[in-house]
């Protein structure tokens, strides 16, 4: 398993910091660094990365406002000399918080998470089963088994998600990033800040949207380029 990374950071020295832990942990490739966050929004349209190394105290965009508009669906690592923003941080999906300056072995904890996550997620689908399933909370004590290739759509709705399937919709409390994150990246795709999709369920993409069950969904311009990619692939392959 190798991931690929960025790091957003307006300081040179934090950003060599950064650059050497990757450089000593051979699952990390860094890719790209940026001196700030619209240099980095634009790079992201048309490339896929697994992991982003985020400072917050930035000119023009910060980094929480960089989380806000852009959605981005890596692992998100804030780097930051200041502790207050972790709860706001953790409310936008980052994974972990570091505080400047880093420790290595810190460093190397956050990154230790996101490896387990990654492996834990792929181990889970991978397992030999006769069909895919998962078992959501729809209820205080009641837990639904959800067939993963009954699944069409999932629809954020702030707090709550709406699960659509071929035959029912749940609605459960979790967030749309993190529930997408536990999917299946091979079968479900983010294509809008309120929209995940099943990947073998889209009928027609067309412009910035696709249709699935004659229902018409937007494609957020940010993740236009990678829906795209990957349905595009899919059918080559297919």
């Amino acid at each position: 398993m190798v991931l690929k990374v960025i790091v957003i950071d307006d300081e040179p020295l934090a950003i060599n910091v950064v650059k050497n832990y990757i450089e000593k942990v051979k699952e990390l490739q860094l890719i790209a660094t940026f001196s700030n966050a619209i240099e980095a929004q634009s790079y992201l349209k048309n490339q896929a990365v697994d992991v982003i190394f985020l400072d917050i105290n930035m000119p023009i965009l910060n980094g929480l406002d960089f989380l806000k508009s852009t959605k981005v669906e890596p692992h998100v690592v804030i780097t930051t000399a200041h502790e207050k923003y972790a709860l706001q941080s953790y409310e936008l999906e980052a994974i972990d918080y570091l505080v400047k300056p880093i420790p290595f072995p810190r460093f190397l904890k956050s990154i230790n998470r996101i490896i387990k996550l990654r492996q834990s997620k792929d181990d889970r689908y991978n397992a030999p089963s006769s069909r895919r399933h998962i078992f959501v909370k729809v209820d205080k004590k009641k837990l639904q088994k959800i067939y993963l290739d009954e699944i069409t759509v999932i629809e954020s709705l702030k707090d709550y998600i709406r699960i659509i399937t071929s035959s029912s919709k749940y609605i459960i409390h979790r967030t749309l990033g993190s529930f997408t994150e536990e999917l299946p990246s091979d079968k479900f795709i983010r294509i809008h800040r309120s929209f995940t999709v099943a990947i073998d369920k889209v009928d027609v993409v067309e412009g910035n949207s696709l249709e699935i069950g004659g229902i018409r969904y937007t494609i957020g311009r940010s993740y236009l380029a990678n829906t795209k990619s990957v349905i595009l692939s899919k059918t080559l392959e297919g």
